[in-house]
């Protein structure tokens, strides 16, 4: 089967070929290649919109925009301070994650501070009625706070232009298609041209947009790569549905930092900020309780302290099994090796269990010395007192590296009342009111208790 006419394009990588195929040549996808009309070249569908800026319209060097915030300081804080006027954002996580009540509590917050002007949510997923119930859930609904459902990208636009509303929400890119593109809603082409056009709206219109996606089930978002590099900024919300703690990172951000961190609590009312995260992560910690360490973890400029747990337990079959939380199985697996080759722990035989409490989730190298102290309090019965922090990364010789920001984490623990910290011996002392035990391999760690 091959089409001859037109010029062809990959939904997934964006590269132009002279004829269809089934498989696309550059990026290897399947079915993602489909007929590039200059009309969808231009503008994503639909009319040709150029946008031609006069002097007056376009920005100095020097000149400082300013930022509209969204009335919750722990997102304002990952966007780097608010909104552009002429931002698109990608908002996505899991399905129930909670990325709608976001969305409608940042329009509600933003329709109070301008009264004036009228704040839109079209929805494609739920009903006009649906939405405005959850709104009344959050408190009063603003009179210029409007909702509506919608299917075709031709009708935001046209709720764009004749509305101007001063912030704009798209739920979600998959249920929105053009009628000027032969194929289904979700489908590569479409979600291109939909993200297209709200970009037009974004930056011809000066209207902050917020578009909601989807993840897929490895957790990575919906839709071509493409999509990434058509908006300002990715905003991933993530989280266990089965715990009411929520976190908002930044995966890209044009116009701020992606190393900040935004901490969510889901309650009946909608989404409530954390704004003392250590506390909320180590309340229900047991006193002296076996397998459990204390890190002081670091999201951007942020410190909070996570607790991390383990628990060894003799397999019932010949092939131990390991299994991992909140931290990476890889590094688990790494972490065992390590202390069984150099700290003399056996754990061949046992089955390994690692967890972060409050569903959350790290990848910091950092990490690694609480987990096997926390792995090898649980081989041996032995409890590392509840008032211990551990920090460090383990090497692959047992050896314990120094981590980044040092200070910041100790200052946490002291707020919080630790007394003692275990650390790498590679680190300058910092001022601190904690006793600090340094140790310079895995097993001087262990040995401690």
């Amino acid at each position: 089967m091959t089409k001859e006419k037109g010029m062809y394009e990959c939904g997934a990588c964006g590269n132009i070929f002279p004829k269809w195929s089934g498989k696309c040549p550059s990026c290897h996808s399947w079915n993602t290649i489909a007929e590039k009309t200059p009309e969808i070249a231009r503008n994503g569908g639909g009319k040709q919109r150029g946008v031609l800026l006069s002097a007056e319209k376009s920005h100095s060097p020097g000149e400082e925009r300013k930022r509209m915030g969204v009335g919750i300081q722990e997102t304002d804080r990952v966007l780097g301070g608010g909104l552009f006027p002429d931002s698109l954002t990608l908002l996505v996580g899991n399905p129930g994650i909670g990325k709608s009540t976001l969305a409608l509590q940042m329009a509600r917050n933003i329709a109070l501070q301008n009264p004036q002007k009228p704040i839109f949510i079209i929805s494609g997923e739920e009903s006009g009625f649906q939405v405005l119930e959850r709104a009344k859930r959050l408190g009063t609904v603003p009179e210029n706070l409007k909702v509506s459902t919608g299917f075709r990208i031709e009708d935001v636009l046209e709720t764009a232009e004749q509305e101007k509303p001063a912030f704009l929400v798209v739920d979600s890119v998959q249920t929105f298609s053009s009628g000027e593109i032969p194929s289904a809603s979700g489908s590569l082409p479409q979600i291109r041209a939909v993200t297209e056009s709200l970009m037009y709206v974004a930056k011809a219109k000066h209207i902050p947009v917020l578009l909601i996606g989807q993840v897929t089930k490895g957790g990575e978002m919906a839709g071509p790569q493409l999509l990434a590099h058509l908006v300002d900024a990715v905003l991933q919300f993530e989280g266990d549905d089965r715990h009411e703690l929520r976190m908002l990172r930044a995966l890209k951000n044009r116009f701020g930092s992606t190393s900040e961190v935004g901490i969510f609590e889901m309650t009946e009312v909608g989404l409530r900020e954390v704004m003392n995260p250590s506390e909320v992560f180590l309340s229900g910690r047991l006193p002296g309780a076996i397998g459990s360490v204390i890190f002081p973890a670091v999201e951007g400029q942020r410190p909070f302290l996570l607790e991390m747990q383990a628990l060894t337990a003799t397999t019932p079959f010949g092939l131990p099994k390991r299994s991992a939380s909140g931290f990476s199985l890889a590094r688990l697996s790494l972490l065992l090796a390590v202390l069984e080759k150099h700290a003399g722990i056996r754990l061949s035989s046992l089955d390994v269990f690692a967890n972060v409490v409050g569903g959350l989730k790290t990848e910091e190298p950092g990490a690694d010395l609480a987990m096997c102290l926390a792995i090898a309090s649980s081989k041996t019965k032995k409890a590392v007192p509840e008032t211990f922090l551990a920090l460090g990364e383990i090497g692959l010789s047992g050896e314990v590296r120094a981590i980044s920001q040092l200070e910041k984490r100790l200052r946490e623990g002291e707020k919080l009342g630790f007394t003692d910290a275990i650390l790498p011996s590679s680190h300058k002392i910092p001022k601190t009111s904690l006793q600090l035990h340094t140790v310079r391999t895995v097993a001087e760690a262990v040995g401690i208790f």
